[in-house]
């Protein structure tokens, strides 16, 4: 059966860098909130593997193994045509191929295909939340996935175009054991609630990124002055930063004028839930 699926953009609101593992898996403690924006899957049942792309960030996205795509399908044992439209730029920290494994894995369980429950979280952390998609608590190295209520948070998404390795940002770390969240995280009455609460928390990976990317300084500058922001901060490992807004007008009058000064920004006013 064909299927029209939906990969919303993962924003790390939070993101606490809590231990490491003998195996290397880092330990986190992350609060996540996803986005009206992401890509859009098509699903067409087959005998063979296939992904074809377009969008505006079609170019250099493997179509073969390398694609999580394609191990998703793969780990369940599925094959066919996956028409992929890759709205959101990779390798960005919003969670852009995680969201679409995801979303894949969650289209064909709700065709009844049997999902081998280790499946996600082999394919990366960020996977379980994602097939979850909506804002949650995650912990541990992403096998703990908690729900969370929050408002509906209007936010600008902002990237200079600049790619972070991952692995160089993790690198870069000064501590690996830094204090979690609170245990308890309090029910938000509205953005401004929630964004004074996120300003006492974290991204443990913001520095190291600002350090191996020093576009992202400027983001996070220009948001942090942009007219009505109540929070910048980078989302995941970087590039893309985000601010809070009290309305979605707000955020759309922040990209209008940071877009003015930097139109070759991919830049998105959004609602996070």
């Amino acid at each position: 059966m064909t299927a029209e699926v939906f990969a919303p953009a993962k924003i790390n609101l939070t993101l606490h860098v809590t231990g490491q593992r003998a195996d290397g898996y880092h330990l986190l403690d992350s609060l996540v909130a996803f986005a009206d924006l992401g890509d859009h899957l098509r699903l067409e049942p087959g005998s063979e593997m296939a992904i074809d792309l377009r969008g505006p960030f079609a170019e250099g996205v493997p179509v073969d193994g390398r694609n999580l795509l394609w191990q998703a399908a793969q780990g369940a044992d599925w094959t066919g045509a996956v028409h992929l439209d890759k709205q959101l730029p990779h390798g960005a920290g919003i969670g852009g191929g995680s969201s679409d494994a995801a979303a894949l894995l969650t289209a064909l369980a709700e065709q009844g295909h049997k999902i081998p429950a280790d499946l996600p979280l082999s394919l990366g952390a960020d996977v379980p939340v994602c097939g979850l998609a909506r804002a949650a608590r995650m912990r541990g190295i992403g096998e703990q996935v908690t729900p969370i209520e929050l408002p509906v948070l209007p936010a600008l998404l902002v990237n200079p175009g600049v790619h972070v390795p991952t692995g160089a940002v993790f690198s870069g770390l000064q501590s690996r054991d830094n204090a979690p969240m609170p245990e308890a995280i309090p029910e938000f009455s509205d953005p401004q609630d929630c964004a004074a609460w996120l300003a006492e928390q974290r991204n443990d990976l913001e520095p190291p990124a600002r350090g191996a990317a020093p576009e992202i300084d400027r983001v996070l500058a220009d948001l942090g002055a942009s007219s009505g922001a109540l929070l910048s901060r980078m989302s995941g490992s970087g590039a893309t930063c985000f601010a809070l807004y009290p309305t979605k007008k707000a955020a759309h009058m922040a990209a209008y004028e940071i877009g003015a000064e930097h139109p070759e920004w991919w830049m998105r006013a959004v609602n996070l839930t």
